[in-house]
């Protein structure tokens, strides 16, 4: 056998460094698990009704490595709408969310509400909501399921003291649905959100964007426009936190993981 130089040793490793510097990066690189599947303790909890991380009646909790949100200890629903925060707050990323609604309905909860849940992202802190307050301010991303029978889109948009601009219009209609189909039962479902600070926000399910628009802001309407609007008094969204829903339906996220665009 002949013996190798070092010249050629020199010239297969630096080719394999080489090699692994231009080969394509795996799918999920970048990706961060904002939900662990072990605890929520990156997480606060705001119930309508209670203080800050007052998890009234075990409503959000870890399971079977999955977020659940859940009414078994509710005699009934009662206005006790529910938000689960992340830490931290962003303003360019994709975030991508994989759910799906199971069981009944909490006693006395909203017709609307039926298989509802939701993303929302640009929104105020926790620690800024008032004791009373049901939703945060913020663009809801909205999670619908299907009754099995009517046609019903996911990813609508919701606007909870906020407006945005589509079409190249101020649009300041509180709910607008997307093209999604309906998605029915309790199949999982894997939906993504890509956030470009104060600019674009686009809502993508199956590879598809289902509904698109620019200029999130600030709703001079509502209550908590003034405590809110910054010093510079820009009412334009740039990042906020970012949050799900408890709205009276049981829901499971099995991922919740995000893309940092670093912008």
């Amino acid at each position: 056998m002949n013996k190798i130089s070092i010249k050629t040793v020199l010239f297969l490793v630096t080719a394999a460094f080489i090699m692994s510097c231009t080969a394509p990066k795996p799918k999920n690189e970048g990706w961060i698990q904002l939900f662990n599947g072990k605890d929520i303790n990156d997480w606060n909890i705001k119930i309508t009704g209670f203080p800050l991380n007052e998890n009234y009646n075990n409503t959000f909790r870890v399971e079977d490595s999955l977020l659940k949100v859940r009414y078994d200890q509710y005699e009934k629903f009662d206005g006790h709408f529910g938000h689960i925060f992340y830490k931290t707050p962003y303003s360019h990323y994709k975030i991508r969310v994989e759910y799906r609604f199971v069981g009944e309905q909490a006693p006395e909860g909203a017709g609307w509400a039926f298989r509802n849940s939701g993303i929302m992202i640009h929104g105020q802190s926790a620690e800024s909501m008032e004791v009373n307050q049901d939703f945060p301010v913020s663009i809801e991303v909205q999670l619908l399921g299907g009754n099995g029978t009517d046609e019903r889109s996911t990813l609508n948009l919701c606007t909870p003291g906020t407006n945005v601009v589509m079409n190249g219009q101020l649009w300041t209609d509180h709910c607008t649905n997307s093209k999604s189909k309906t998605y029915h039962g309790d199949q999982w479902v894997i939906v993504e959100v890509e956030v470009r600070g104060d600019s674009i926000i686009k809502h993508i399910i199956d590879g598809q964007t289902v509904l698109e628009y620019t200029k999130p802001q600030l709703d001079d309407r509502d209550p908590n426009f003034q405590k809110l609007l910054p010093a510079d008094k820009n009412i334009l969204l740039k990042k906020g936190s970012i949050s799900l829903q408890a709205e009276s339906q049981p829901v499971d996220f099995r991922k919740v993981e995000l893309l940092n665009l670093g912008e």
